[in-house]
């Protein structure tokens, strides 16, 4: 069967909490829900993962190798603007991913607009809010699906 990670990096946790007007009024468990039954409905395990911390999102990426991950959502937050880290375990593992933020990080501050990620993603979601997700994991679906009937 096979298997999409995702991934939620720092301050993901507090989603629901924080920064509504930026963010939304939807938890990380109530996301994940929505995730888990949208994925699995298309006949594709899904696996889940949160940290604030950098070097638990690099040692899961790391371990999706082994756990024959087909592919990984992540939004990396803060991390998207500095974590060189987790870049280097995504292009180490050689499992396509796509980055997904809620909110569009050109429309916010400067700082936000750089990326370590995006030019080595398969795609980019942002700005949808919780929809960003679904979008996300529609394009992870269809990519698998297209790749398991070749």
């Amino acid at each position: 069967m096979a298997k999409i990670l995702l991934i939620h990096g720092p301050n993901l946790n507090l989603l629901g909490q924080r920064e509504t007007d930026i963010y939304g009024d939807l938890s990380l468990e109530a996301i994940n829900m929505a995730a888990k039954k949208q994925v699995e409905a298309a006949d594709i395990e899904l696996q889940t993962f949160q940290s604030n911390s950098e070097s638990a999102i690099v040692d899961c990426v790391q371990q999706a190798k082994a756990a024959k991950v087909s592919l990984i959502v992540i939004n990396p937050a803060a991390y998207t603007h500095t974590s060189v880290a987790i870049r280097d375990a995504l292009l180490a593992v050689e499992i396509p991913f796509i980055e997904v933020h809620l909110s569009n990080p050109h429309r916010r501050e400067p700082f936000r607009h750089h990326s370590y990620f995006s030019d080595i993603a398969e795609a980019v979601v942002a700005g949808f809010g919780a929809d960003s997700y679904r979008y996300a994991l529609d394009a992870a679906i269809n990519t698998i699906t297209n790749k398991e009937s070749r």
